[in-house]
């Protein structure tokens, strides 16, 4: 699987990565995708403490012990939880952090973690003292590079203006263009967006649109009416123009930008990873093909949290 650098770190990642937190909670199981994902070329996995209250990142943990050379492992923090109480709080606090890094590498059985990114973020958090905490962890060799996880344009242009992030996770897919408004700000700054959601809720795969949630059915999707998908599904999958499955147009549109070093997808089946790594392990949309994408879908911006 071709990889990519992320941001001015030295990561080199699989373009495809391993989100999951849909690995379930039978530790058998998500130890049998985790294995199939690492067999087929993926190195990229991305948990978070948050991810059942610190259940995923244990599953990863015991399934990559003994493998823990062959990857690059993410997570993410800022949501303070007890394991035994219902809920979570919002805490950047350099505190927090500190203590959930202990925590979650104790979960994931590793001495360092490769990609430490702040799980959310608001304008109103006191921004510097959450870098100083990621600094330090730098510093002491616990994490090796960190970025946020985050769709909030303020949030975005604060981090990339005073901190050392490599990477920004964002929701981006061919029905969820919104990022893009802000890939050339990131591109000159050396940060990757490492896109999450490609495939939109299963909506850019094979799957039916009858199959779709009864939100979706009833309300659509962001900006897309249930009509819409129905027209905008048909469009794509009779283009002469494109010619190719739903998911290979989906995962290839986001890898079409340069600024975005992997798509993350999550699988609750090994069927689901070798479908995604199928339609990975193909060629690349042409010019011709990326501006018919772009001709027929929304290029929705972000309305909120801009200032």
């Amino acid at each position: 699987m071709k990889k990519r650098k992320i941001g001015h770190s030295d990561l080199e990642v699989s373009e495809l990565a391993l989100g999951c937190m849909s690995l379930g909670t039978d530790q058998n199981y998500a130890t049998q995708l985790i294995d199939a994902a690492l067999d087929a070329g993926i190195n990229y996995f991305d948990t978070a403490d948050l991810y059942d209250k610190g259940l995923n990142e244990q599953f990863v943990g015991n399934a990559i012990k003994h493998r823990r050379q062959d990857l690059i492992l993410a997570t993410k923090a800022g949501n303070r939880f007890e394991t035994d109480e219902e809920g979570w709080e919002w805490d950047p606090s350099k505190k927090h952090i500190k203590k959930a890094v202990k925590d979650s590498l104790t979960r994931l059985q590793t001495d360092y973690i490769d990609l430490y990114q702040l799980h959310g973020g608001t304008i109103e958090d006191h921004i510097d003292e959450t870098i100083e905490a990621f600094e330090e962890l730098k510093q002491e060799g616990v994490i090796r590079y960190y970025g946020i996880s985050s769709i909030r344009p303020n949030v975005i242009k604060e981090y990339v203006k005073r901190s050392s992030i490599v990477s920004v996770m964002m929701q981006f897919s061919l029905l969820d263009r919104r990022p893009e408004e802000w890939f050339d700000l990131l591109q000159s700054n050396n940060i990757s967006v490492v896109a999450r959601g490609p495939l939109a809720k299963g909506l850019l795969t094979s799957k039916p649109l009858s199959a779709a949630s009864e939100s979706i059915q009833e309300k659509g999707y962001l900006e897309y009416t249930f009509e819409e998908l129905k027209t905008l599904q048909e469009q794509l999958k009779t283009s002469n123009t494109l010619n190719r499955p739903l998911s290979e147009q989906a995962l290839h549109y986001c890898l079409a930008h340069e600024t975005v070093a992997a798509v993350v997808a999550g699988a609750s089946s090994i069927e689901q990873i070798e479908d995604n790594i199928r339609a990975i392990n193909t060629e690349s949309l042409t010019r011709e093909q990326v501006d018919f994408l772009k001709s027929i879908t929304k290029a929705s911006t972000y309305e909120q949290h801009r200032q």
